[in-house]
């Protein structure tokens, strides 16, 4: 029978190569770690690894304990933590994923009513903006996520939250910054700044520039958005941002926002969960506000 400890083992196994640092992680022996897996072995009648010299290498029936794995310990380990929080008087912990730096901005305005409303949830917030909020949700990393992007499949629910249009943002002293509209040869000439996200996610490039087989001047990523609208003030460059944030940041760093192209670029933010966890009170009650 697959126990825990077979998980655990594999997981630790796939991700340092060798049965000693797999068992130095776990706090076990190499013979403990090789007897568990070998009667398991046993018991399915099939070979989980395979020796490649000092490394060990997982089978196919191996890979796909692996990816059971993946799935199941993190669920475990958020349910154990969730009935520790339970038997400490709390609700819970509100797991949030977000895939763009906008999306942050979206859900400070949100957590402070949250947070008022379900007083014993506490939110654990995942800044990374690079990551697979649908594999985060299909493997129980997160319980909720915050795109742009939205993959619908079964077993997921998405909520539309935020329609905003898309601005570029440039300087006031800048040759464009009385203009109410531009076209995508303008931006030929402009040094280009934007988060550090893959082209491919990035409508100025996918919407705008591309289809009009435009390059900027050049393409700089930039992390922080207070550091970007200031290099933007001070004429290092341009960039786009959604309209909330540009009337929410607009005035104190002496910035405008222009619309691209005559009607506009627009877009939806999307919040995304498990449709089993609509049954949990507090993630329904921010999955469907």
């Amino acid at each position: 029978m697959i126990e825990r400890a077979h998980l655990s083992i594999i997981s630790a196994l796939a991700r340092h190569g060798t049965l000693t640092r797999a068992a130095d992680e776990l706090c076990l022996t190499q013979s403990a770690l090789s007897h568990t897996m070998g009667r398991l072995e046993e018991e399915v009648g099939v070979a989980l690894w395979k020796r490649r010299g000092r490394r060990l290498e997982l089978t196919q029936a191996g890979r796909h304990l692996l990816k059971v794995a993946e799935g199941v310990l993190p669920l475990l380990e958020q349910t154990e933590n969730t009935l520790a929080e339970y038997g400490r008087g709390r609700r819970g912990t509100l797991r949030i994923g977000m895939e763009c730096h906008p999306c942050y901005e979206w859900l400070l305005d949100r957590v402070a009513e949250y947070l008022r409303e379900w007083p014993d949830v506490d939110l654990d917030v995942t800044q990374r903006f690079q990551f697979d909020g649908v594999e985060a949700l299909e493997n129980n990393r997160i319980d909720v996520t915050i795109t742009p992007d939205p993959v619908f499949r079964s077993g997921l629910h998405y909520r539309a939250v935020l329609n905003f249009e898309l601005l570029l943002v440039v300087g006031r002293e800048h040759r464009l910054a009385d203009r109410t509209s531009i076209e995508p040869a303008e931006l030929a000439r402009e040094h280009l700044l934007t988060y550090p996200v893959a082209r491919e996610r990035l409508d100025v490039f996918t919407r705008f520039l591309l289809p009009a087989s435009i390059e900027p001047a050049s393409h700089r990523e930039v992390e922080a958005t207070e550091i970007m609208l200031q290099l933007v003030a001070a004429g290092r460059g341009v960039t786009t941002l959604p309209a909330y944030m540009v009337n929410k940041y607009g005035g104190t760093h002496d910035v405008a926002g222009i619309r691209l192209g005559d009607r506009g670029i627009f877009n939806t933010l999307y919040l995304g969960c498990r449709e089993e966890d609509l049954e949990v009170d507090y993630i329904a009650a921010f999955a469907d506000g």
